[in-house]
Formats: structure tokens, sequence, C-alpha cells
């Protein structure tokens, strides 16, 4: 029984990781989109949101049975439901990159802007790495990847609010460029919300390998964090 939970068990970790890859692609897709201005490769993007959603329930399905028929202990137990909350996230990642595809085909109609573009392609890097680093901790349940992982987060929030000020200022000036600045302000808060569910899939690292339920993400544990940092940078 031991044998076939194990070969079970690492059939399970391999279905997450190819979802797990595939949600990277998919960001890494969005963002090439959103700064090629490639309203054809954002097409691409969300004709294959499916696939993810796809693999979330096949996910779900083969987790359920696992426990059904295997009645596994509580250290196993853990790692599945850490798998099985960990895909979730995995999903609304898929969501987010369409999200980014979206507002990639309306800014494909708009002339650059590279002081707000830059940053957000940052932003964009600093959450792919951020997924990147978080899957491979999952393999070797690394803990102090997960919390590194978690604290990267931060910046992604200090650069989601120093944008979401400038791309406010835009807005109020109005023009022509409105509906840009507008997509703009979508992308930067679906990467905000990325970064989130990132930090979550740290936190089921965390469970899976202690048991421990605890909350990584910088702004939710200190809410002022971002502030003090923010005017201690000025």
């Amino acid at each position: 029984m031991g044998a076939i939970f194990d070969d079970e068990l690492k059939r399970l970790r391999s279905h997450f990781m190819e979802m797990g890859i595939d949600a990277s692609e998919q960001i890494y897709q969005a963002t090439k989109a959103f700064t090629d201005h490639d309203a054809t490769l954002a097409d691409k993007v969300l004709n294959a949101d499916m696939k993810i959603n796809d693999e979330e329930v096949s996910l779900e399905k083969q987790a359920l049975k696992l426990m059904a028929l295997q009645n596994p202990v509580a250290t196993d137990f853990r790692k599945i439901i850490s798998i099985l909350k960990a895909s979730t996230d995995i999903e609304r990642l898929g969501d987010y990159s369409t999200h980014i595809a979206r507002a990639a085909i309306t800014l494909s109609k708009f002339e650059h802007h590279e002081e707000i573009e830059q940053p957000i392609e940052q932003m964009m890097m600093i959450v792919r790495k951020m997924l990147e680093r978080i899957l491979d901790a999952y393999v070797y349940t690394d803990e102090q990847v997960a919390y590194e992982v978690a604290n990267d987060d931060l910046k992604v929030d200090l650069l989601y609010v120093k944008l979401q000020k400038e791309i406010m200022k835009a807005l109020v000036k109005g023009g022509e460029d409105v509906k840009a600045y507008e997509s703009y302000l979508a992308v930067i808060r679906n990467l905000e919300r990325a970064g989130d569910h990132i930090v979550n899939l740290a936190e089921w690292i965390i469970y899976s390998g202690s048991g421990k339920l605890v909350e990584l993400n910088p702004g939710k544990a200190d809410p002022t964090l971002v502030r003090r940092k923010l005017t201690k940078d000025k």
C-alpha cells in the first residue's frame, strides 16, 4: 500500500507541476503580448485559458481519489491537501493572465507609454520569477525558499502603489489615451493579485512541511509596511 501511495503521490505532484508550468508560460505569453502590443499573441493566451481550468478539475479528481482509496496518514494527507489548495491558486494565476491578455488587446490600439510600461514589465518579471522559484520549492518542500519568495511580494506591492499613483494622474488629465491608462491600471491590479496568490503557494508549502498555517504576505502581516517603505524611500 505504501509503495502504491508513493507512486500516486508522485503522479499528483507531477500533475501539479505541469499545471504550474503552464500557468508560468501563460504569464510569460501575456506579458510578451502586453510589452509588444501584440493582439495576435494575446488572442492565443485567451484561447489557451481552458487548458489550466481543465487541469485543475482533473487534479482535484485525482487528489480526491487518492485520499478515498489510499487512506493516507496525517503527514501524507497534508501533502495532498496542500497540492489541492495550491492548484486553486494556480488556476487564478491563469485567470490573471487572460485579464492581462485582454488589456494587451486594448493597448495594441495605442502608442507606447514607456514611463509606465517599463516599470510594469519589471513588475511582471518579478511575479514570474516568484512563480518559477515557488514551483521549484514545491518539488523539495523548501520552506526557506517559500519565505524568500513571500518576502519578494513586497517589491510587487511597492511597484503597484507607485504605478497606481502615476496612472491615476494620467487618467485625471484625460485625453485620447484614457482607455490605454485604464488598461495599464487593470494590468497592475492583476499582477498585484497574482503576487498574492504566489504567496499563498508559499504558505501551502509551509503547511505541507510543518502543518503550520502561517501568514506570509508582508502587506497583510503589516498593513502599514508599504506606506512606511515608500515614505522612507522618498
